[in-house]
């Protein structure tokens, strides 16, 4: 429905008149019904202007205050509210019931097929007041802070009292069929609840200005050097382990027909650096071997073997040559000691 149909008493802070009625050439039925309930003198409704005058008288009568919806709001801002462990309490101490009440300023059963609320001055003023002392503090407290959010919030304070002021609630002109004796009455079929959300949208909440924005240098990622490149000394280096070898399984039992070179080679190419011990530059062979007597622990120790099978040929290639053994032995200082191995030595399990 259009504004400007609207009477002068719909006009914001304008006091209260009678309703503006216009009923169609052919009235309702259930609006003739209506009337002679509410009304305890029996009055003649024959025709439009009968029904007319009788309707506006009605909804002129001071007590003609119609409930539109009931909210519960907080007594309090929410840091003062009591807090209890059982919900009841905290409900009956801490929140209120307010009526939302309100009176007809106009029906229109010809174009809209409406009829016009507007709230009356005690729901307007309990309104004010809880935007006022709760609403405001309570959204000032949710808020951070900026220079300008004490004016801000005046003006927001200044905003609802002009919209609540103006508010009209227009719904379904079938709604007077909640009409009461002295013209009061309440909304039926669920118009309640579109009421309470009409007067809950009145309360706006404050928005701050949006922050600052802190422009972020973005700094480049440094390059990486190449991994295909010679430069990769990033790279930590790769450390091959080889497992370590037993002294049992270096030197066999019974060797095959292998060169001397090539026996040598086999064993050097199984071990890793690390287990390799070698003598020094001014000790030989010999002396190790004349000096110390005859050990099995010689046979046993890694170290001491490796360091034989890298300068010296097998005991059993030794055997298997015909002639100058003994002075050849000699030569390498196992002179003295051809004759053990001319016995039958546990190679098997001792290497």
């Amino acid at each position: 429905m259009p504004t400007a149909l609207l009477p002068a008493s719909a006009a914001a802070f304008a006091p209260r008149a009678s309703p503006n009625v216009v009923l169609s050439s052919k009235v309702e039925s259930w609006l003739t019904t209506t009337l002679k309930r509410v009304n305890r003198v029996k009055r003649p409704l024959n025709n439009v202007s009968q029904h007319t005058r009788c309707l506006t008288e009605t909804l002129s009568s001071l007590n003609a205050i119609w409930t539109l919806c009931s909210i519960m709001f907080p007594k309090a801002p929410d840091t003062e509210l009591r807090k209890d462990d059982n919900p009841l309490v905290e409900a009956l101490f801490n929140y209120q019931m307010i009526h939302m009440e309100a009176y007809v300023v106009h029906v229109d059963m010809v174009s809209q097929s409406e009829v016009a609320f507007k709230l009356n001055s005690d729901t307007i003023d309990a309104l004010i007041e809880f935007h006022k002392e709760i609403f405001s503090v309570d959204t000032a407290a949710s808020t951070w802070d900026w220079p300008e959010k004490e004016t801000q919030l005046k003006k927001l304070h200044e905003e609802f009292v002009q919209a609540v002021n103006k508010f009209i609630y227009r719904t379904s002109v079938q709604a007077l069929e909640g009409l009461e004796e002295d013209g009061a009455g309440e909304l039926l079929s669920g118009r309640s609840e579109d009421a309470k959300t009409a007067i809950m949208n009145l309360f706006v909440p404050l928005l701050p200005p949006p922050p600052r924005r802190v422009v972020d240098i973005i700094r480049p990622a440094p390059l990486l050097p190449s991994s295909t490149g010679p430069d990769d000394w990033w790279h930590s280096p790769i450390q091959h382990h080889v497992a370590p070898v037993e002294s049992w399984k270096v030197l066999p039992s019974s060797p095959g027909p292998v060169s001397t070179s090539e026996a040598q080679t086999n064993i050097w190419a199984t071990l890793p650096l690390t287990d390799v011990q070698l003598p020094s530059s001014g000790s030989s062979y010999s002396q190790s071997f004349t000096t110390s007597p005859y050990s099995t622990a010689q046979y046993y120790s890694a170290p001491v073997t490796l360091s034989i099978g890298s300068a010296l040929p097998l005991p059993s290639m030794v055997v298997q040559q015909p002639c100058s053994t003994a002075a050849n032995m000699a030569g390498f200082g196992w002179g003295d000691r051809y004759q053990e191995f001319s016995l039958p030595l546990p190679y098997g399990t001792t290497m």
